[in-house]
């Protein structure tokens, strides 16, 4: 039976979700603010940024708020956590951003949307590689449910199906379920604040990103009232604060249990519509709304009943990071 990692005790450290069910739930809630944040980037996007600047925009919404938050918290990377950041940071920024925007640029939004819903089932797959932890078969049911809800909510029948979008999507998403499972994997560093961790990343993405940016769409365009709010929104709320609340939850929760937290996103980018651009939910939509919600709800409740039943392996060096504690169950004795 291979090794298997459980939320608990990180394969390297890391903080230890909160046991019982009250802490679980505060962390499920807190880490479902990043997906439900980022459900209004694209009304965000449309209504209030400059348009075609894809780069740029990715750019402006990870350099700056990582360089915020590495003033604020006055800690820098150390040891491998300088590798270790860069990696996390090109993953789920430096590369990410701009594919997800090629994606979004070529694709209709709810084809888009439907190829990133697969971001459960890659987490599951992935994990076994990573992390050692065989997929459930109620994991892979909630997945493709919530891929099928997803694609009811947000599809319609004239959706046009570029090879390069779908691409691009289908990358992003791989490197998205990556960076979970390796963040899970790594844990953090002892004695560094999330926020800290959240810096480094956003720098190291916001690097690459910006000489990318000048390069191939040159210098930005003079903003606006309304482009600088946006930028200001997307940046604080919806990256900062956004992506800390998310490795909170990486760290606290199993990495399938995040994952499908981020089938929010669409939830929320539909309701956004509706509520801000005159759309309309059709009779369709309202069961892929339900369908989603349920594979959520589904996702969570096995990936927890999964997660309490695998043992904790021994601890190993601890490379900087908290050595793993018990869980309340091996406190009391419990396997």
């Amino acid at each position: 039976m291979p090794v298997t990692v459980p939320a608990s005790a990180p394969a390297s450290g890391g903080a230890v979700r909160p046991s019982g069910r009250g802490g679980t739930v505060l962390s499920a809630a807190l880490a479902a603010l990043g997906p439900l944040t980022w459900g209004t980037t694209y009304v965000t996007t449309t209504e209030l940024l400059p348009p075609d600047r894809p780069l740029l925009l990715a750019t402006v919404r990870a350099l700056p708020a990582g360089l915020i938050l590495l003033a604020v918290t006055r800690r820098l990377p150390r040891g491998a956590w300088w590798w270790k950041s860069a990696v996390l940071g090109l993953l789920n920024f430096g590369a990410f951003f701009p594919l997800l925007f090629l994606g979004a640029y070529r694709l209709p939004g709810g084809v888009a949307g439907t190829v990133s819903a697969v971001l459960p089932l890659l987490v599951a797959v992935l994990g076994f590689f990573v992390l050692h932890i065989r997929p459930t078969g109620r994991t892979l049911l909630a997945g493709a449910v919530g891929v099928i809800g997803v694609a009811l909510l947000v599809l319609r029948g004239s959706a046009r199906v570029d090879p390069l979008g779908i691409g691009a999507m289908l990358l992003a998403t791989a490197l998205m379920s990556l960076a979970v499972l390796l963040a899970k994997r790594w844990g953090r560093p002892e004695g560094v604040p999330l926020l800290a961790l959240t810096g480094w990343q956003l720098t190291a993405g916001g690097v690459v990103l910006a000489p990318l940016a000048l390069a191939v769409e040159g210098l930005p365009p003079a903003l606006t009232g309304r482009n600088i709010a946006g930028f200001a929104y997307l940046g604080l709320i919806g990256t900062a604060l956004a992506y800390a609340m998310w490795f909170r939850g990486i760290e606290r929760l199993p990495a399938a249990s995040v994952a499908f937290l981020g089938l929010t996103n669409p939830i929320v980018a539909t309701l956004a519509g509706l509520l801000l651009l005159d759309q309309t939910l059709t009779a369709w939509q309202g069961g892929g709304l339900a369908l989603v919600v349920a594979s959520v709800a589904l996702g969570q409740r096995g990936s927890r009943r999964r997660d309490s039943a695998i043992p904790a392996p021994p601890a190993g060096p601890a490379d900087s990071h908290r050595p793993a504690r018990p869980s309340a169950a091996d406190r009391a004795g419990r396997s």
